[in-house]
């Protein structure tokens, strides 16, 4: 059996939304590509490595997913 480089995460429309309007303008091609850089960087924070987001990045990052319910 050949095992998957990718899987699906549902996340709410209104929220993907959000996101897409957040990343014009950025280097970010895509939702999926943002979303997968801020889980990579809230789970490098997680195991204690440093993260390559500022400190007032990472807090309006943690702001914003505790507002959505999500921490």
């Amino acid at each position: 059996m050949e095992e998957r480089k990718y899987t699906t995460v549902s996340i709410p429309v209104t929220l993907y939304r959000r996101l897409e309007s957040m990343i014009q303008g950025t280097g970010f091609r895509s939702v999926s590509e943002y979303v997968t850089y801020l889980l990579r960087e809230i789970v490098a924070m997680k195991e204690g490595r440093e993260p390559t987001l500022s400190p007032e990045e990472i807090e309006e990052i943690k702001r914003r997913l505790k507002a959505l319910g999500y921490l």
